[in-house]
């Protein structure tokens, strides 16, 4: 955790300069591998990681924060990767995303907002023998286990 939290510290020293760039996450995995993910409000360029992954390498080699090998590894979230932070959910209001409910069941619907404690969706509604129709949903945070954004290639 100390190491992660300094990765946090150096990544943030980074981009202050840079405030449509944000941290995702932080991990130092078991096999070695310490993962950065980055994104930016409309998105993140290669450069962008390829100087923070300087940055950051350079100043974990001079403290010798890290006693054993280590792989470096700065980029964006997959396109498969949920949305974890509001930040994110907030850049990709308009896109259709699938959320999995703690409850197990699923939504699939356009995202139209997001706030501090819950999402709204607009999803089709088709009862037996009806035509579908649009429903707005709002989704509490606190019971969305994932939610991925929707992949279209019309």
């Amino acid at each position: 955790m100390q190491v992660e939290n300094r990765v946090i510290e150096l990544v943030e020293e980074k981009i202050a300069d840079r405030p449509d760039l944000f941290i995702v996450s932080v991990r130092f995995l078991n096999n070695g591998v310490l993962e950065i993910l980055l994104d930016g409000d409309n998105g993140i360029a290669i450069e962008d990681c390829v100087q923070v992954s300087r940055h950051v390498g350079y100043h974990l080699e001079e403290e010798n924060v890290i006693d054993r090998a280590y792989r470096l590894e700065v980029s964006s979230p997959g396109i498969d990767s949920p949305l974890l932070l509001n930040r994110q959910y907030e850049k990709n209001v308009g896109r259709d995303v699938k959320v999995k409910l703690l409850d197990g069941n699923k939504k699939e619907g356009q995202l139209l907002s997001v706030s501090d404690s819950a999402i709204s969706i607009e999803e089709k509604v088709k009862e037996k023998g009806k035509k579908a129709v649009l429903v707005q949903t709002e989704i509490p945070l606190d019971q969305i286990k994932e939610t991925k954004v929707l992949i279209s290639f019309k």
